[in-house]
This record gives structure tokens, sequence and C-alpha cells, in this order.
């Protein structure tokens, strides 16, 4: 009966109290949800006090609105809500973010927290009113190194900085309704000061937000488009992914494992910060999305071990990239952060990371302190858990090394250093040695696709055909029909193979060419109705300076020689004063080669006469040495040769360091040499210019030394300022009397002050 008339009376007592308005329905409602996720925590119940905090502020920041409309309270209890739901901390914290900003914007003081609420909040509300101003406010310091300092002298209390991050997250949630030169300002200090905070205390869901959210303030445009690209292109993505799942769904549900496995979409800041730093399209970015894979572990199975056995399943099925392993399982980031990252490559020619984490690894790399947390025993005591915790921060934050945090990011495997791996579009590996470029790939295929290669993409970005390949790249041939092999490839190629393949084809090229040259010898012999036979064969050749017909005749085809109309003539009147000296030329320039010939047979153990200098030659475009890469030298340089493992004569300036240190170390390798004159060659060169800047000095500068030259220039940089210019032209240049003369004229042009080769 009595229970009846209760009953009846709290039903009285509700009729009577007042509608609440629209405003206090809606504080009522947002105080609901943070209880709602508090209790769905496993922290202690203190209800009581919470709700205690949330009365207290509610009252301070009565008739407050923000700058949206709503009522000012809204905002810490939508903080106390991130602390609570996103982080994982317990009611002390919840306490003081409903409570952060009492004293900052109103008469209380933190004496009246205090006595309200105790020490413990009181301290904590106290230190973020301080950071109010300081390096998080109007004076952001711009050094990082200031940044941790301060972190250290508020470690004894690391809740201060969780409950400044969530502020920071809910101000950046809401910025929308700020003017924006306000928005530049705080999303700009956001991506300076609080997305790499939340990184390094393994906070990674709010990180990539707080970078997302500062990116669609800093770059609207950017934003807008990336994300138009990626809901543009998730059909594919999606394809893709299915494509690659299914075989790997098969094996690991073979192997008795529950798991989930989802497509991770890289976010939008990410994707923007790589176009940025790499200088590439957003098509070209191969990792846009990672395949996550998150298991249960098995009873009794170290999750370690299984993280390996999925490895290996993974690696049985696709072909993996081997400098992109990270094992941040035995030993996890300094932040907390555990999982096996692999790269392989997909069936349809796409490279994909993989992530391998168990659902314990997968909690803390979202949350970090929140998931500490939810492995504990219930009902935890925050404040020893928050102890335990901060030690591994405080250590982190005290590294004297600012990268000590992704040290193991900068180690590159270098177990296959001899070789690296290259991946064609299709997924298919070759292995090539180090050092290998774009065409020794191209070679590496097929001879035909080397031959009509014209460049390639490496990771999709154009190179050229030199371009240094390194283990990993994935690389797509480029070519055409009318491409055909050149001599300067010589230079780049570093496999045998395609050093075999050029060759033979520019023999060939030259058999061709020297076959033309030779019919129009025999037409010339015709028209002068001389005998063409072998004797006046070889005086024509001796008169023009050749030792080998061949080499005559191709001249003749390239245009380098030209026949007088009147051959008997030349022969007759000249073979008494110049045969002698090219008979002479022509026994010199056959026995000199035969000996070199000689004595490069045994290749094991090649012998040279240190007695003389050596001659380094070149014909037929084969040459009797390589040119160092760190000096490149050029004919007519001062140089020494140095005889490799291999008996090759590898020739340096005679400044070059690396030279003075072979000097000191190989004495006895070091040979001097002697060039002979390189007509056919190309040699790479650069040249410093500055003088007075002034109108047509440029144009008059690249006249001269392509249309007085000849020279094929391979790239021009010239800067102007404060009405100088300083310019530096890389070209291919035969010897270094082509630069002497050059450097002449150019010095000679008005208002040129200085000219000199350089050491690119």
């Amino acid at each position: 009966m009595s229970d009846a008339k209760n009953t009846k009376d709290i039903e009285g007592t509700v009729e009577v109290q007042p509608a609440l308005s629209a405003d206090e329905q809606m504080i009522q409602d947002g105080f609901n949800a943070l209880l709602q996720d508090y209790l769905a925590s496993n922290h202690r119940r203190k209800i009581e006090r919470i709700t205690k905090a949330f009365n207290f502020a509610n009252q301070a920041h009565a008739g407050v609105k923000r700058r949206s409309g709503e009522p000012y309270i809204m905002h810490p209890i939508a903080v106390a809500r991130i602390v609570c739901k996103e982080m994982g901390l317990g009611s002390t914290s919840i306490c003081s973010a409903l409570l952060h900003d009492v004293v900052e914007d109103t008469e209380y003081t933190v004496d009246d927290i205090r006595d309200m609420f105790g020490d413990k909040i009181a301290q904590i509300v106290d230190g973020l009113t301080k950071i109010s101003g300081g390096i998080f406010g109007e004076q952001a310091s711009a050094q990082a190194e200031n940044f941790r300092k301060l972190l250290l002298t508020m470690s004894d209390d690391i809740r201060v900085i969780l409950i400044k991050i969530a502020d920071r997250l809910h101000n950046m949630r809401t910025l929308g309704s700020m003017l924006p030169a306000k928005q530049f300002k705080i999303a700009g200090e956001t991506l300076y000061l609080y997305a790499p905070l939340a990184h390094r205390l393994g906070l990674f869901s709010i990180k990539t937000e707080l970078e997302d959210l500062s990116f669609k303030y800093e770059h609207p445009q950017e934003y807008e488009f990336i994300k138009e690209k990626l809901k543009a292109t998730e059909a594919a993505r999606n394809a893709l992914f299915e494509h690659f799942a299914k075989p790997v769904d098969e094996k690991l549900k073979a192997m008795g494992l529950n798991y989930e496995m989802r497509a991770r979409v890289k976010s939008a800041y990410s994707i923007w910060n790589k176009m940025e730093s790499k200088g590439v399209t957003f098509e070209d970015i191969y990792d846009i999305y990672a395949v996550r894979i998150i298991f249960d572990p098995l009873p009794g199975v170290d999750e370690k071990n299984q993280c390996w056995d999925i490895y290996s399943a993974i690696t049985d099925i696709y072909r993996i990239r081997p400098d992109r392993i990270r094992d941040w399982v035995s030993r996890p980031k300094a932040n907390g952060y555990q999982a096996l990252h692999l790269t392989v490559m997909g069936p349809d020619g796409e490279w994909v990371e993989i992530q391998i984490r168990s659902r314990r690894m997968d909690e803390i790399a979202e949350k970090g302190f929140a998931a500490h947390w939810k492995y504990k025993e219930h009902h935890v005591e925050e404040d020893t858990e928050l102890d335990k915790w901060l030690q591994t921060i405080t250590e982190i934050l005290e590294s004297p090394d600012p990268n000590a945090l992704d040290f193991l990011d900068t180690i590159k495997l270098n177990l296959f250093s001899s070789e690296i791996f290259v991946f064609t579009p299709k997924g298919d590996i070759k292995t090539l040695p180090q050092g290998a470029t774009a065409l020794d790939f191209a070679y590496a295929l097929h001879s035909d696709i080397g031959n009509h290669c014209i460049g390639a993409k490496v990771n999709h970005r154009l190179v050229p055909l030199s371009h240094p390949l390194a283990s990993g790249d994935q690389v797509e041939i480029l070519t055409s029909r009318s491409q055909e092999p050149q001599v300067e490839w010589l230079n780049f190629v570093t496999t045998a193979k395609a050093r075999a393949k050029i060759d033979a084809v520019l023999k060939r090229v030259r058999k061709d060419a020297a076959k033309i040259g030779e019919q129009k010898v025999i037409t010339a012999f015709k028209n002068t109705d001389m005998e063409l036979n072998t004797s006046n064969l070889d005086k024509l050749c001796m008169y023009f300076g050749f030792s080998k017909r061949e080499e005559f005749y191709y001249a003749i085809e390239k245009g380098d020689v030209v026949l007088p109309e009147n051959i008997k003539k030349l022969l007759k009147e000249k073979t008494d004063n110049v045969l002698f000296k090219y008979v002479k030329q022509a026994l010199r320039m056959g026995t000199k080669p035969k000996s070199t010939e000689e004595k490069d047979e045994p290749r094991e153990k090649p012998k040279f006469d240190k007695s003389k200098p050596y001659i380094l030659r070149e014909e037929a475009f084969e040459r009797n040495y390589v040119l160092a890469e760190c000096c490149k030298p050029i004919p007519g340089d001062e140089a020494l040769g140095f005889i490799n493992d291999d008996g090759n004569v590898v020739v340096h300036k005679r400044s070059c360091p690396i030279a003075m240190r072979l000097k000191s170390s190989f004495g006895e390798r070091i040979l001097n040499t002697e060039w002979s004159s390189h007509k056919n060659a190309s040699f790479e060169a650069t040249l410093e210019i500055k003088g007075i800047d002034s109108i047509g000095v440029l144009n008059t500068i690249t006249k001269t030394i392509s249309e007085d030259f000849n020279v094929n220039i391979q790239r021009l940089l010239i800067e102007a300022k404060d009405g100088v210019f300083e310019g530096k032209i890389k070209m291919k240049v035969h010897d270094v009397e082509d630069i002497q003369k050059m450097c002449v004229t150019l010095s000679k042009i008005s208002n040129v002050k200085s000219v000199g080769r350089i050491a690119d």
C-alpha cells in the first residue's frame, strides 16, 4: 500500500516539474551520453563525483554560449566524452575535463576546485589553465625541443596533456563556426603540436583525425579533391581488395583462425603529404590502401608466433618485397605500437601493404592508453595504472635522440646488398646486380625491349634510362619502334648482358653503314677510271689517316670524310710526300693496340707495363678503360688509372679525393695514363657561369654553346638575384679542349664575368 502511495507521490512530483527548455534538454542528453560511456568502461563506478562536477560546471557556465550558438557547457561535456570513450580515462580525468574551463572563464579559483573536488583534480585543472597560454596559446613556440621540456615538467600528471588533446580535438571538430583567420591559426597549431603529440602517446586514431581536420581547414580545395578522388576510385579499390583477399581468406580459414580482414584507406592528409613530398600525382601513390588482418589468438599459442604463421601463409601466395618488412611484434615501437608489416605484389600487379595484428595489438594501435585499460582486470584504480603507463611515456619523452621513436624505420635491410629485386608491372620478380639501371632492366626482360627502350616508369614516376634502380622498385619500360641503341648507352649500363646486346647492335649498324660507304668509294673509283685494288684502297685509307678500311668506309657514310671528285689526282700528287707519314701512323696504330690486347688476354692476371704511359683509347666504340663515377674525367684531364680486381683500368682525375686514397693504399695498382684522340665519344661536363644580369645574356650564352660549338646541352639552370646571375650548364663534350675553347669564347660575351668547369 505504502509502495503504491510512494509511486503515486513520485509520479506527482514528476508532473509538477517544469518542462526543460531546448538548451537544458540538449545539456541533459549530452550528460546522459557521457554517463553511458562511463558505465560501459571497466573503471570503478564513481558516478556521484562525475555528477557533482557536471552540476558545478553547468552552473558556472550558465547562460554562456559558444560561437556556434549552443550552450558553452556542451564543450566540456564533449571533451569529457572524448577523455572517457576515446582515451579510456577514468573519473578523475572526466571530472577534470568537465571543469577544465571553469577557472579560466569564470570567477571561480583553483582553491574553490580544491575545496570541492580535492587536490588531484585541482592540480589537473590548474595545469590546464596554465598551458592555455604559453606554448599552447598565442606565443606558440616553434621548437619541438621546448615542447618536449614542457611535457617533462608536467609529467607529474600526464592527464593534463591528454585532456588538452581532447579539448583540441573537440575544438577542431567544431572549427567550422570560427572565422577563417582563426581557423588557419588553430589548424596550423594542431598540425604542428597536437597531432605529433597524439602520435607519441599512441593515440593513433586521434592523431589521424587531427591531421585530417587541420588539412581540411588549411587546404580546403586539396582536401575536397582528394576526398572526391577517393570516392571515385572506391569501387576499383574494392575490386582489387576482393581479388587480393580471396586466396588469403581460404588459406587463413584452413588454418582454423578467427580473424577479420579489411582494407584501410590512407587518410586524406597522408595522401596529400605524400603527393607533396614525393612530387607525384594521386594516381601514382601505390599504397592508398593497406590490408589489415586482425586475429583472435588461438588458446595456448603465442601471439607473436601466430603473426609469423599468417606472414608465412601470405608469402606462400604472393611475392614479398624484401626491404619492406617491419617487425614491431618482437620489438614494439616506443609508443606501444605492435604489428607485423609486410608488402607483397598483389595479383593485379599492385603493391599491397599488409598489417598483421592480434585483437589486443589493434586496440593499442588505435586507442593507445584506452586499450591499456581494457586488458586489465575490472574496477581498476586510475591512478595506479596511470603511474605504470606514465613511466613508459616519460622514457620516450626523455630520449635524447629526437628520432628514437622511429629508429627502426630508418634501418634499411641490407641483406641483399649485392643484389636488388625489381618487379615488373605484373608482379614478376627480376634479380639484378646492385647499381643496375632502368636500361639494364629492359634488357633483362628481352633484348627487343632493351633495343627499343625510350624511358621507364619507376614506381609510376617517369625516369631516364640511366636511372639507378633500388630493391623493391616496380618498373614499367616504355618503348618505341623507331628507337635504336645509342653509343651513350654503354656509359650507364652495368650488366654484361645489356652491354653485349648494345655492342652487337652498334656493330651491326656500323657494318651496314660501312657497306654503304664502301659502295660510295667503289663508285668514286669507277668515276675516275682508277683500278679498284687493295693497294689503291689502302693508299686512300692511309691518306685520310685510317688504319682499318671498315672505319674509313664508316667515316665516309657518316660524312666525317668527304671524297674529292678526282681520287686519281689526290693519290698521285700526295703519295710521295704524305704516304710515308701515314704508313708510319698506320703501323703505329696497328701495332700498339695489338700489344695492349696481348697484355689484356690473360684476364685473371692482367699485366701492364708501368714504365710507359697507358694509352686511353677508343676504337670502334670500344674503350680500354672505365670512367670513375666519382669525378667523371674527360679526355685532356690530368688523369691516372687504377687497376681494379677485374683487371679493368678505372680512370680518375688526379685531383679526385678517392684517387688520393687509392694512391696511398694501392700504389702498386696505379698507372700513369695518356689520352688518345676521342672523336666519336661524348662525355658529361658542367660549366659554371657568373655575370651581370642583362637582357639577352642567357640567349647569347645558349646560342654560343649550341651553334658555335655544336654541343648538346643536357641541363641549364640560371638564377638571377640583385642584378647578378649564376648559372650551371651540363653538356656533352668530346674533350677538355672543347671546354677550354668554350670558356674562352663565353668569357668574351659582354657582362659574363667568370666561366669555369666544376664537378657536378
